[in-house]
């Protein structure tokens, strides 16, 4: 696969050489991202503990080093995508060959963790970097697969201005819109917000159109009045849960992820721990958060998320009974 950012490379192409990054996780997210880095001129070298990502991403032009302490060595940058913050953690600190991240970057080096973690995770991962001598930025994403892959990835950015500015050009390769939010663990709180706002409003929308469907509706005429009126979201018009009205859907390739059940599920979980951590109350937020968990449990978690439609037909067919 090709990876283009045609309007983006021309910029200080002959300067990127100088600048060594460090990519850990090189994953469905990680991965695309790397090697955009790559096509704009950047020399990145990564790693990760599953064989086939690495292979994915030597194809794409990346170094692949024995482990993540090698692949930062004398690194000015190291980005980090990981599923948790135990494993940011983990690849911080380290414990085989080599110590971990911290350890074997350059002093000075700029941390850019991509990874979606909780807020207190995220400041405290912050604290680590600063401890150990470097510069560090929390910069989750929101976009998905087909945005890590065109470049096309909105970064949410907590940290200092100084670092937000040496950053920007990297975030202008694998991204379209970076929005600095403040300081530490700034970038984590939107995305957390975010993907509350998104949760609850796929369920809202899969709902919808399960209630047009016993109505009597067509799909296409229910997105069609929806799609131009107050109803109007991402949820529906770009990432619509019904085969049909919007062709590039995950509906269309049956629920092929796009954007994992498991990693929605994830993600609200996130968000009901801020919600206890501030004691707001947000009934929406909690009730999205145990749809998507059951539905991940009940094999959903490969799915798209959008296909939570399946779960709220079978229980609208099938409705339980006191």
């Amino acid at each position: 696969m090709k990876y283009e950012n045609s309007d983006r490379q021309d910029a200080q192409e002959s300067s990127n050489d100088l600048i060594g990054i460090a990519f850990i996780g090189l994953g469905h997210m990680g991965g695309p991202m790397a090697a955009n880095l790559v096509s704009a001129g950047y020399s990145v070298t990564g790693f990760d503990v599953v064989p086939a990502a690495l292979e994915a991403a030597a194809a794409a032009g990346v170094v692949v080093a024995e482990s993540s302490a090698a692949a930062a060595l004398g690194a000015d940058v190291i980005i980090t995508m990981l599923p948790a913050g135990k494993h940011v953690f983990a690849a911080f600190e380290g414990d085989g060959p080599g110590g971990g991240l911290l350890a074997a970057a350059k002093p000075g080096a700029l941390f850019l963790e991509c990874s979606t973690i909780s807020v207190e995770d995220a400041r405290t991962a912050h604290e680590m970097v600063v401890s150990g001598g470097h510069r560090g930025l929390d910069a989750p994403v929101s976009g998905g697969v087909v945005g890590a892959e065109g470049g096309t990835l909105t970064f949410m950015v907590g940290g200092s201005e100084e670092d937000f500015a040496a950053a920007a050009p990297l975030f202008e390769v694998m991204g379209r819109r970076i929005v600095h939010c403040g300081g530490p663990g700034s970038g984590q709180a939107a995305k957390v917000c975010n993907n509350m706002i998104l949760g609850v409003s796929m369920i809202a929308v899969s709902e919808a159109f399960v209630l047009g469907e016993k109505l009597g509706l067509t799909h296409q005429a229910l997105y069609d009045v929806a799609a131009n009126a107050s109803g109007q979201c991402w949820a529906l018009t770009t990432n619509c849960p019904v085969p049909g009205p919007v062709p590039t859907s995950p509906a269309n390739r049956d629920y092929v992820p796009g954007f994992a059940g498991a990693l929605m599920a994830k993600d609200l979980g996130l968000a009901v721990e801020a919600l206890n951590a501030t004691g707001v109350d947000a009934v929406l937020g909690r009730s999205a958060e145990e749809i998507f968990r059951e539905f991940a449990l009940d094999g959903g978690a490969g799915t798209d998320f959008s296909g939570i439609i399946n779960s709220i037909r079978a229980a609208s067919d099938h409705p339980e009974t006191d």
